[in-house]
């Protein structure tokens, strides 16, 4: 980025000017011009290219062709490639002529010191086409585009500080640096220039809230020599030329995109000209970088598990033993949270949303600490936040929060395209109430923050006819091998009663649900019959199966999905404070670990020694290579309104789909 240059020559003595390598200097021949003068020539030492501008129409020639009518409207261009081996070891020379005259009326000199100049960073990210020439004050989204990308530093790589990386102005370790991108500053030319020319590296006050720079002042491998040179307080530094024609820093993401603050972060260097004592410092040139600011990703269910979390609570050993041993088959590591840290509160997937970071560098996983703060809230900073694991949180200030701001109420879909419109890491399904209605829905600062990050555009569906009120309750997503590669489970009161009747049509309306149900004297049995007969229930679910085709609806046209994408998932719900809640265990909410499924337990009803709604999710879900196993929820988590996936967590590998080559 050039600054408008423009250089004023004088007939009574040489003047001198600095111009940066490859950038146009505007030279004025103007202000002292001998009497007479009709016309000019300009001559240029080698390295040197002049140009004339006579107008719009007729563009640039080069000025040394001939010999020029003298006008005011002629702009003069000189531009050199190459940085000067010497102070004014290059110069311009203007010769004023006049038709009366058979020698020059006059010269003027341009004596010229050529610097070159940049401020660089990554630009061509991994996987994107090279680019040797772009507009570093862009940053561009796509395949195509470029732009420097930076990592919110928001993991604690020792383990001995009590913060958050990047909540200080100190590099606490090297491995801290792993997680920083690299801006390098290059210079070449005389040395002798920059005893009165000075380069300033700046940022703006804003800027410098969301980012900040180390320069490298010594050996890089002691911390003490990275120096905290921008950001916070800190807009502007003057770079002191410690290693010579290269000086490099590292550069940190403080804060995540959000609301009214796009990602985006500029810094500049520029040059000053300092040699006049009598007057502040000139800006001579400025050259510019963009980063982006990684946004926060969340992981679908398809993609492979890597780490399961639950929580062991006074009553639930059973759960986590067969918990352990689904993530046993599916080859993930299993971490328990003991009674003593969730002092009873097992409901993990509510508190924690397991994401990632990356840029072309470095890519780590980050977890999302809910709002709603029950016992578990010391969990994610306390325990799961250390080295190359962040940490990032969004909270009201008035500390109102609802059921809707736990992170059951946060799922993700697979990739999609919809209308025309590619979604290569999914889209966010967040759950609220209908259009224009003043129900419950998720806490601004939450849904600010999910918008922002753009790779994800989130999709509001509505729950509030759920007595908990989360999207986990009616809808999951299951890996497939053929289709769109997965299938989104829908549960459905229709296909339940419609499996009922099937079973009551051959003979078995007598057929008991929750026998089998251990220690729980609130239980009691009812049968198909019963079910079937209870009017007040079938119209309550008949008003439940209208709320989850309205998401259907929405689902379909949002995420691009046809018919033969959704199964529907045999379900039924009762009311509770005019608010739905599972009837049987709530089977769409389940673990999924890649073809591994940890389902609830439904305890339905027992027909030739087999439960038929175990017998109906199987023959829906085994036939794409999907295996089946039903957890006993019932007492530890259905009886306190929630399932297998309220309880567990999990942390998942990335996609391969690099974020930045998409186009939001």
């Amino acid at each position: 980025m050039s600054l408008q240059r423009i250089v004023r020559v004088s007939l009574e003595h040489p003047t001198s000017a600095v111009c940066v390598a490859g950038v146009e200097t505007v030279v004025d021949i103007y202000g002292s011009v001998p009497e007479g003068t009709e016309m000019f020539e300009v001559y240029g030492t080698p390295g040197v290219d002049i140009y004339v501008s006579p107008n719009m129409e007729r563009g640039r020639e080069r000025a040394d062709t001939r010999r020029w009518r003298f006008d005011a409207t002629l702009e003069i261009i000189v531009v050199m490639n190459s940085p000067s081996n010497d102070l004014n070891d290059s110069h311009v020379q203007i010769s004023y002529h006049s038709s009366h005259k058979p020698l020059p009326l006059a010269y003027a000199v341009l004596y010229l010191t050529c610097v070159d100049i940049s401020l660089d960073c990554d630009l061509n990210c991994e996987g994107r086409q090279d680019r040797t020439f772009v507009d570093k004050r862009q940053w561009v989204w796509g395949p195509r585009g470029y732009g420097g990308i930076l990592l919110v530093n928001c993991d604690r790589d020792d383990p001995s500080c009590g913060v958050q990386d990047n909540c200080d102005e100190h590099v606490r370790c090297l491995q801290d640096l792993e997680d920083m991108s690299v801006m390098v500053l290059r210079t070449q030319g005389p040395a002798a220039l920059f005893d009165d020319h000075k380069l300033v590296l700046h940022t703006s006050s804003y800027d410098a809230e969301r980012a900040q720079v180390f320069h490298v002042c010594g050996p890089e491998d002691m911390c003490e020599a990275y120096r905290h040179v921008l950001g916070q307080d800190k807009v502007s530094y003057e770079v002191p030329r410690f290693h010579g024609d290269e000086e490099r820093f590292f550069v940190e993401g403080l804060s995540f995109p959000d609301a009214g603050f796009t990602g985006l972060i500029s810094f500049h260097v520029t040059l000053l000209d300092d040699s006049n004592e009598d007057f502040s410092a000139s800006p001579i040139f400025t050259d510019t970088v963009v980063f982006r600011v990684a946004p926060w990703i969340m992981t679908p269910s398809t993609l492979l598990p890597l780490e399961v979390y639950v929580c062991r609570v006074r009553n639930n050993t059973c759960f986590v033993d067969a918990v352990a041993e689904l993530a046993r088959k599916a080859g993930c590591k299993l971490t328990i949270c003991p009674q003593a840290e969730n002092r009873n509160d097992r409901w993990i997937q509510d508190e924690m949303e397991l994401g990632y970071v990356q840029a072309p560098h470095k890519t780590f996983p980050v977890v999302f600490d809910s709002p709603r703060n029950g016992e578990l809230q010391d969990f994610p900073y306390k325990r799961i936040l250390g080295p190359d694991f962040g940490y990032v949180t969004r909270e009201p200030r008035d500390r109102s929060v609802s059921g809707l701001d736990s992170f059951g109420n946060l799922e993700v879909s697979p990739p999609v395209v919809a209308n025309g419109k590619e979604y290569p890491l999914g889209r966010i399904l967040i759950g609220g109430n209908l259009p224009g209605s003043s129900g419950r829905r998720v806490t601004q600062v939450v849904r600010d923050f999910l918008h922002a990050q753009k790779v994800q555009p989130p999709v509001e569906l509505f729950v509030d006819w759920l007595a908990v009120g989360h999207v986990d309750e009616f809808l999951s997503f299951v890996p497939a091998p053929d289709g769109k590669g997965f299938r989104m489970l829908l549960a459905s009161p229709g296909a339940c009663f419609k499996l009922f009747q099937e079973k009551r049509k051959c003979g078995h309306g007598r057929a008991l649900l929750f026998q089998g149900v251990v220690d729980d004297e609130r239980v009691r049995t009812i049968s198909i019959n019963q079910v079937l007969s209870n009017k007040d229930l079938i119209n309550y679910n008949k008003f439940v199966q209208s709320c989850i085709d309205w998401n259907r609806e929405v689902l379909k046209r949002e995420l691009g999905l046809a018919e033969c994408d959704i199964i529907d998932i045999p379900q039924l719900f009762k009311t509770e404070r005019k608010k739905a809640m599972a009837f049987f265990p709530d089977l769409v909410n389940m673990l999924v670990l890649g073809k591994h499924l940890g389902i609830p337990k439904p305890f339905g009803p027992i027909i030739d020694g087999r439960c038929c709604l175990e017998e109906k999710v199987r023959s829906l879900l085994e036939p794409l290579g999907l295996h089946c196993t039903f957890i006993d929820d019932f007492t530890p988590y259905h009886m306190l309104h929630g399932e297998v996936h309220c309880g567990t967590n999990v942390r998942r590998k990335p996609f391969s789909f690099k974020w930045w080559n998409m186009v939001p």
